[in-house]
């Protein structure tokens, strides 16, 4: 089962972004974060599962994952766009206190 928005909701959100972009423009009153986060998560499962999803996604936007920085062990991918990052994020099971499911 997958996490991700399918085309559909893939075109509701980037028309979304583009709209939210547009009106912050037109609207210079309205306050604005510095910056923003796009996060994806993989589908849940063992960790080697979800670290491979998030490998898989660090070639697609062209990055390497890591854990480096994380103090919980969160593995992750991330693309900057300016202050805007895209980041998919796999959370370890022992980082959730799950143990079970580390496989």
């Amino acid at each position: 089962m997958s996490n991700h928005a399918n085309s559909e909701e893939r075109g509701r959100l980037t028309a979304g972004l583009r709209e939210l972009a547009d009106f912050l423009d037109r609207n210079p009153e309205v306050p604005a974060p510095w910056r923003a986060d796009l996060l994806v998560f993989p589908a849940d499962g063992p960790d080697a599962e979800m670290l491979a999803e998030v490998d898989a996604i660090a070639g697609q936007i062209g990055v390497t994952a890591s854990a480096d920085g994380s103090p919980r062990g969160h593995y992750s991918a991330v693309r900057r766009f300016g202050p805007v990052q895209y980041r998919a994020v796999a959370i370890p099971h022992s980082a959730r206190g799950d143990e079970t499911r580390e496989g």
